[in-house]
Order: C-alpha cells, then structure tokens, then sequence
C-alpha cells in the first residue's frame, strides 16, 4: 500500500492539496492509518493461526483463509474514500497475518534438517518474487489514466487464491503437527508421500515418525497444556526472547526506509518515474539475494550470516544518511546505488536467514505460538515504523529526507550487539538437539562448540525424572 502513496492517480483520487508540494498528497496521518489498519488486523490473523493451526493442521487452515482472502480484495477494489481503503486492509490483514507464520512453520517441519534453511528462506524469496511482480505493475500503470491506475494492482490479487487453494488441497500436511494432533496415521501417510515410499523404505518412514514421536514426547514432558503464557517460562522466555529480536531487527535494521522506498526516493529528489524504476530494482534484490543466501547456507552459521549483514547495513545507513546533506544529483545517484547495494546485502544475510532462526529456535509444543509472539512484536514495531517514518520523509512534517537512514543506523547498532551476546547458532541442528542445548543454559557463544548426545536417558527424561541426558563438550579455544 505505501508504493501507492507516491502514485499520480491514486493521490489524484484520495489525496488533498499541498501548497508546498503544489500537488495532492496523501497526508501523512492516512499514510499511518492505511498502514496500520493492515498491521492491527495482521495481529488478529497471527493469533488465529497460532490456535488453527494447532487444532485444524497447516492445510486446511490456508484453504480457510485463502478463501477469506479472495473475498476481502473486493473492499479496497471498490473503495471510493480513504476510510473505505482502510477498512478494506483491515479486512486484508487478518488473512495476511495467518500467512505470515503459517508457511514458515509449515516449511520448517516439513523437510530434513539440511534443507531446513533453503526452504525457509524461500518464504523470503516469495516476498521478494511478490514484490519485484506489484514493483513491475506499478510501474506500467503510472500511464493509466483514473482510478484504474490503482485498481488494477489490486485486482490482479484475485489471481492467487485459487492455485494457491488448489495447491493447498493436494500438500502433505506437516508430520509434527499431525503427531502432535494425535493423528500418528496422517503423519505416517505425509512421510511416506515426501519420501515417495514404494513398500522398500518403510523402515526410513517408520525410524523418522518414532523420531518425531519421541521429540515431541520430551517437549510435552516440560510444555504439557501449553498457552502462550508458558513462552514467557523457563527456558522458553529466551526462544521467545530470539523470536522476538531476530523478527524486529529486520525492520530495525534499516530496512524500514526501504519499505517507504518511492517517498524516501522522491524526498531525496528523484522523479516519480525515477522513484518507480528504483524500486523495481530494490525489489528484484530479494530474488537475486535468495539465491547467493542458499550458497551461503553451507559454509557460514546462522548467526554470522546475520550479524555480518546488520554490520554491513549500519556503515551502508551512515553513507546514506551523510549524503542526505548534500543536494546535488551525484549524491543522489549515489544514494540511489547504495541503497540497491544495502538491499542486496538485506536479502542475503538479514532477511532470509531470520526464517531458519524463528523456525528452528522455538519448541516444537510452543512452536506456533512462539513464532506468532515474535511475529506479533514485528507487526507492532512495524506500526511505530508507518508512524514516524512517513513523518520523517514528508516536505510537510520533519522533512528529513536520506537524513532518516541516521535514524535506523542507530537501532541497527542496537539490534547487533544483542545479537553478539545472544543470538545462538543452529547450524546442522536437528530440533532435538537445540531443544537439549536450550534445556540446558548453554550459552550462545558456545553453541557453536557444543557437542549433544540427544538420546541419553530417554526412560528417565520421559518419566520426568531430573536427570542430565546431554552430555556437552565444549571446545574452548576452536
């Protein structure tokens, strides 16, 4: 909804006149209400998927809200004032919010660990293929005359729901949420279809579901009848604590102006088509990222990847930030170039590596429920972010201009010596072993050097006896 806000039509049809600008403006108030009406409804769609899921399972729970999706296009299609708009991404929002956490739970549990970080940050990759389409789009109808100009944008939505219901309707269902449903006979029947089985491997199917089993038995010995309130207990207060950060930093660590792209472009000086062009190419950097992300993923950690991105990103914000106080067109070429560049990095490290780490982190009984919280904080730091950044930006309100990227330099510092002191690795973890290291208090910078022994005691763990069944050792000076 932001990339309409610097559009001629739209801000023709709902915008009002600025004296200063000499031209309609959305103002900045409808900017945060638009934006925030999705952002509040998207923390009622990541609570309902946090019960749905659990209760109905990942398939039919996106079959639902598909449905619901495809019906609530129709109010911002035929939306003739900004407070129908409004209503109209409420509506949106909530189907939104399941999606959210919906396909990175579901993806995390539906492959073997080394796969784990590809697919999951193929859910980046998806935004990324969502954004560089309606970046496109938005571009070609800057030449269409009226209020098609921002409704064809929104009516091409209605193509998705229906494949992507299809698809749905013929998906396996994750094993883990059928184990933990107690329809062990659904489980069997997912792995056999992601295993193909043909009666040769029926003993892999049989060893993986007595895995899946016997993990979720040891998390139900500490989470039985869990709620949310058990995120915030014990050693669940920290996978929540990781959620949480992992999921805000990826708003906090600069990547809110790229959000606001075509305001932020256009109050650094660039044209409206210049602001357009721009933004397709900030956009095309998700795909592009993605795939250098997945040559990554075998040879640096989690952690590192993360870091060395928000390292990256913070010297990026302070060149963008300086060149905001000069005013000549090479410096706004430059910003131009650095963002693109800022952005590749984001979407190598930062933005796809936070998928694995929210997915892997959290228990497998507080699972969905753990990544909803974070993803419930991300939603909230997202609506402070449409508050104060369209104010930064606007010529009619604290006009800072690139100057704002100053701004999120400072919490992108912030957001990375936290993760130094407690940001974990998970690299080539399987969910039993991080459950153990989490049990255990092993602290984050030694995760890396910590060796588990997850099958240890399973009698004793099972009967809830208080018994060590890990046996760490960790390397001091590797």
């Amino acid at each position: 909804m932001s990339s309409f806000y610097g559009q001629a039509q739209f801000q023709a049809r709902f915008g009002t006149y600025s004296e200063k600008e000499g031209k309609n403006l959305i103002p900045t108030q409808w900017q945060t209400g638009l934006s925030n009406s999705s952002a509040v409804s998207q923390l009622v769609g990541l609570v309902i998927n946090a019960w749905a899921q659990d209760r109905f399972g990942s398939r039919k729970t996106l079959m639902f809200f598909m449905v619901i999706m495809a019906l609530a296009i129709f109010i911002p299609f035929f939306s003739t004032s900004l407070t129908m708009l409004a209503i109209g991404q409420f509506a949106c929002g909530i189907p939104w919010g399941v999606f959210q956490t919906l396909s990175t739970s579901y993806a995390s549990e539906l492959v073997p660990t080394v796969l784990r970080p590809y697919v999951t940050a193929w859910v980046c990759m998806c935004w990324g293929f969502g954004l560089t389409i309606s970046a496109g789009i938005l571009r070609v109808v800057l030449t269409v005359p009226g209020d098609w100009g921002w409704r064809l944008p929104i009516s091409l939505q209605w193509i998705w729901p229906l494949p992507l219901f299809i698809a749905a309707y013929f998906a396996p269902e994750s094993p883990w949420n059928a184990v933990r449903r107690g329809n062990i006979e659904e489980a069997r029947k997912s792995l056999q279809r992601l295993r193909n089985a043909d009666g040769n491997n029926d003993h892999e199917v049989e060893a993986t579901l007595a895995y899946i089993r016997y993990t979720t038995e040891l998390e139900r010995a500490e989470t039985e009848n869990a709620n949310f309130i058990d995120c915030f207990k014990g050693t669940n207060l920290r996978r929540t604590e990781i959620n949480i950060v992992v999921w805000c930093a990826q708003i906090l660590c600069g990547n809110a102006i790229q959000g606001f792209a075509i305001l932020f472009l256009q109050s650094a000086g660039f044209s409206v088509e210049q602001s357009f062009d721009l933004n397709i190419s900030l956009n095309a950097c998700f795909i592009i990222g993605g795939f250098i992300c997945w040559l990554l993923f075998p040879h640096f950690g989690r952690a590192t990847i993360y870091m060395s991105g928000l390292t990256y990103m913070f010297f990026s914000l302070i060149v963008i930030g300086g060149l905001g106080f000069a005013h000549s067109s090479a410096a706004r070429l430059a910003i131009g170039i650095v963002m693109i560049v800022c952005q590749l990095v984001n979407v190598i490290t930062i933005g796809p590596v936070a998928y694995p780490i929210v997915a892997e982190t959290p228990s497998g009984k507080l699972r969905y429920k753990t990544i909803t919280i974070g993803r419930f904080a991300y939603v909230c730091t997202g609506i402070v972010n449409n508050i104060i950044t369209p104010r930064m930006l606007s010529p009619d309100d604290w006009n800072w201009g690139a100057k704002a990227a100053l701004f999120y330099a400072g919490t992108n510092l912030l957001c990375n010596i936290w993760c130094w002191f407690r940001l974990p690795e998970t690299k080539d973890r399987p969910f039993g072993e991080i459950d153990l290291l989490f049990d255990n208090k092993v602290p984050a910078r030694k995760w890396k050097y910590t060796n588990v022994d997850q099958f240890a005691d399973i009698d004793r763990h099972i009967s809830k006896e208080k018994h060590d069944i890990v046996t760490t050792t960790t390397i001091e000076n590797a």
